[in-house]
């Protein structure tokens, strides 16, 4: 991490606890099923001791998903981090990432995704998980806005190679995907999010104007399109130039 500026501040070591570890096995396609090695193992383990809020409440966005939700005493030291982002003023996203195996039961997945639902500014799930969410069809337009609630300030749900539908309260659309060589899909959503976090960070009037939304879109498009073209989710990452070169191509 130290090349890309993270200088590991928020690093909390646990030396007696094991390391979690995920084991992905591609399809013929390019998607991918994941086996997990945990239980516990360290991140199970963080506690609110650990958290640095101070940290927390000077980030201009907080990042989380559903993993840190299954067990105690990281729920708690997740929780406690989001009241505290929550009260500072930092924007919240939520990636729910759904990984089943993880979860007690598909119902106690769909509960813990939910609990928290309505404290996040700013939501990206997959189609797929739609799907899980709402035990209806990603496709069906009423099943996402199931979704929705006041004081979201964008939902949206990425479509695999198709590319990805927004919603905020003023507009709605999608924006088209990007065709490449599809190697491994891991990661794809991560690079997606991720390159959509950097923008909103830089400018969050992106909630409000819809055409600086599209381009941060197809910029994210990109970026998870181009994550595909290589096994693994790390080295498979695009930089700014490269993400830019396709979209200078498909144009």
């Amino acid at each position: 991490m130290a090349p890309l500026g993270d200088g590991g501040a928020a690093a909390a070591a646990a030396s007696n606890n094991l390391t979690a570890l995920a084991f992905v096995t591609l399809k013929h396609d390019g998607e991918r099923e994941f086996m997990f090695y945990r239980n516990p193992s360290a991140d199970m383990l963080l506690t609110e001791a650990e958290l640095d809020l101070g940290l927390v409440r000077r980030a201009r966005v907080f990042h989380y998903g559903s993993i840190s939700l299954i067990s105690e005493p990281c729920r708690s030291a997740h929780m406690a981090a989001m009241r505290a982002a929550k009260a500072a003023g930092v924007l919240c996203s939520y990636d729910p990432n759904v990984r089943l195996p993880l979860w007690p039961s598909p119902d106690a997945a769909r509960e813990g995704i939910l609990s928290i639902w309505k404290e996040a500014d700013f939501i990206k799930v997959s189609d797929d998980e739609v799907a899980f969410l709402t035990r209806g069809d990603a496709n069906d337009e009423k099943n996402v806005l199931s979704l929705w609630f006041d004081g979201l300030k964008l939902l949206v749900v990425t479509d695999g190679d198709k590319g990805c539908r927004y919603f905020t309260k003023d507009f709605k659309g999608s924006v088209p995907g990007f065709k490449v060589d599809t190697v491994d899909t891991t990661g794809a959503g991560d690079a997606f999010v991720g390159s959509l976090l950097v923008n909103v960070a830089k400018d969050d009037s992106i909630f409000h104007n819809e055409e600086k939304l599209r381009e941060a879109l197809k910029f994210s498009n990109a970026c998870g399109a181009i994550c595909t073209t290589k096994k693994g989710a790390i080295p498979a990452l695009p930089t700014v130039a490269t993400a830019q070169d396709l979209i200078a191509k498909a144009n």
